[in-house]
């Protein structure tokens, strides 16, 4: 079974392209996913100058691109669910080189980056005043007690 769930930050902005023969959307980004581990050893690890996250490569296609390229940004918090492509390729010098990439079958967004706010974060709405109209003031007690006897159960 071929199958990958990963949670992490965007390192990057994601690159929106179209595939020219048959429009399809694809955006290609770098996922960070921290690795496990005790707080001590990532502070041990952050002072060494060792990475304490994998940097992740994530395609996605179709409309789901589409919504990646125009709500994620760098540092973006997201899911991710999909499945492990491999692949290789030679370069122009002759060099063959090997790639991994995670094929998203679906991503959730889950926050935004740091010091970011979405747009249900934003302003407060502050309703009309006419919204309470209905509304009996705080002060009458709405609420009348019952007797015992009138309950059916």
């Amino acid at each position: 079974m071929n199958s990958v769930v990963l949670i992490g930050r965007l390192a990057r902005d994601p690159e929106l392209r179209f595939i020219p023969s048959s429009g399809m959307a694809v955006a290609k980004f770098n996922l960070a996913v921290d690795r496990e581990m005790s707080r001590d050893k990532k502070q041990e690890a952050t002072s060494q100058g060792k990475q304490t996250a994998d940097f992740i490569s994530i395609t996605v296609f179709g409309k789901q691109a589409e919504n990646c390229a125009n709500y994620l940004t760098k540092g973006s918090q997201c899911a991710i669910h999909g499945r492990v492509s491999t692949g290789s390729y030679t370069t122009q010098t002759g060099e063959k080189r090997y790639t991994t990439d995670i094929i998203a079958d679906r991503v959730e967004f889950i926050g935004t980056g740091k010091g970011q706010t979405s747009p249900q974060q934003g302003k407060p709405v502050q309703p009309d005043s006419s919204f309470f109209g209905d509304f009996p003031d705080e002060d009458n007690d709405i609420f009348q007690p019952v007797d015992d006897e009138d309950i059916p159960f």
